[in-house]
């Protein structure tokens, strides 16, 4: 009869416990270590502070405790600005994927010197939501897009303040209605977002009934269409989706899901090896995976119990760091619809901002324009023309990649192509 007993704790108890789903294997700590030093050396840059960099780094298990406070002091410059800024938005610029941001990298950093800076925010963050709910009802899509959107409702719950009901409704309507892609083709990093979302405020339990199941109907939408689209590498959606859909399955916990997070876990450590994260955006999404954990971990995190490593130290090499090569590349630059076609030659392993800037400086036909975005230059305006450029390589294959971070191959053709958001 005890054994009987004792056979019935444990099994209640493996359905208790939290499912430990999308470990990273032990044997790929050093990748771990070695991503963790790279996100931790772009502090030292003299660019604006990043405030999802500072949240990757707080959800390490890792830490350069001097380092990242000073990192962040750097960020509260600028979250005091923008909480003492006037509430409203300027045309065409909306700030509430920063804003959520800075909400986060408040609540991680524990700092409660000056809680008027968090409280500000939080007002802030409630005049873009509904800002962005009014444009929902009015034009059918957010001034921002779903992703910032989805954001802001994450950093509202994670700070543990209750969520309007019609603003998670139109986050659900959305996700319903299949509005988070183009076409037939879906957005997972949005798909991702909007499922952490849901999950953190599902916690509340003041949302009417019906709202609670159309939540988790929302919920497990969420994660099939997540699940149908890993590739045959393991990617979820592609390999800068993943990180995000694996902290979404992650934070699920969901058993059935187990052999969709190990092969999606496979895709990323392959494209660590191949040093494919250089990114601070893209490298920041993919720290809590590392260490079992996604972005609804900011609201747990537990500042006493983080423990210094002295030896984890920025200016310590990593690997594929990339250096520009002695050798040269032919790279072949087209802008549609503009008769500019011409073969730049740079040096092997430059970026496609060096292949731009080479190409504005050798050709009196080609100029570009960009602006800092917190995924690094976005390029948007082509020989005096401003709109969304698309960037492909031949035959028609969209980048993965920004400006920054792609680097082209001998023989290579990029494409800019205008398009339409």
């Amino acid at each position: 009869m005890a054994v009987k007993w004792l056979v019935l704790v444990i099994l209640v108890q493996a359905f208790i416990l939290p499912v430990q789903l999308c470990e990273f294997p032990e044997e790929s700590n050093h990748l771990a270590k070695s991503l963790n030093l790279k996100l931790l050396r772009t502090t030292l840059d003299s660019n604006d502070a990043n405030p999802s960099v500072y949240v990757g780094l707080r959800l390490s298990d890792d830490h350069n405790l001097e380092k990242e406070n000073v990192y962040f002091q750097r960020l509260k410059t600028s979250m005091e600005a923008m909480s003492t800024s006037r509430l409203g938005i300027k045309e065409g610029e909306p700030k509430t994927g920063l804003v959520a941001l800075q909400l986060m990298a408040q609540k991680v950093s524990c700092d409660d010197t000056n809680p008027s800076v968090r409280n500000r925010l939080i007002t802030h963050m409630k005049y873009h939501l509904h800002k962005e709910k009014e444009n929902i009802a009015q034009n059918g899509k957010p001034l921002s897009n779903f992703y910032q959107y989805s954001l802001g409702i994450l950093a509202m719950c994670i700070n543990e303040k209750f969520v309007d009901r019609h603003v998670v409704h139109k986050l659900v309507l959305a996700e319903e209605q299949n509005q988070f892609g183009h076409g037939e083709s879906i957005s997972v990093d949005t798909e991702a977002m909007a499922g952490m979302a849901l999950l953190c405020v599902k916690r509340f339990n003041n949302y009417p009934r019906e709202l609670v199941s159309h939540i988790k109907k929302s919920v497990k939408s969420i994660k099939d269409k997540i699940v149908a689209s890993q590739n045959t590498e393991g990617e979820l959606g592609n390999l800068y989706s993943t990180p995000l859909a694996v902290q979404f399955l992650s934070a699920l916990g969901s058993r059935k899901d187990k052999d969709t997070c190990s092969k999606a876990i496979a895709s990323l450590i392959d494209g660590m090896k191949e040093g494919q994260f250089s990114n601070p955006m893209m490298m920041s999404q993919l720290m809590p995976v590392l260490f079992h954990k996604s972005y609804l971990d900011v609201a747990n995190v537990d500042c006493e119990s983080i423990i210094n490593n002295p030896l984890l130290i920025p200016s310590v090499p990593t690997l594929h760091d990339v250096v520009v090569g002695e050798e040269f590349i032919h790279v072949r630059l087209v802008v549609e619809g503009q008769n500019f076609n011409e073969m730049i030659e740079v040096p092997s392993r430059s970026s496609l901002l060096d292949i731009l800037k080479t190409a504005q400086k050798q050709k009196s036909k080609f100029s570009f324009e960009t602006k800092n975005t917190l995924y690094g230059p976005y390029l948007t305006t082509v020989n005096n023309v401003g709109g969304y450029w698309q960037l492909l390589k031949e035959p028609n294959i969209s980048l993965l990649q920004g400006i920054s971070d792609y680097r082209p191959e001998d023989g290579e053709t990029i494409i800019l192509r205008l398009g339409s958001f």
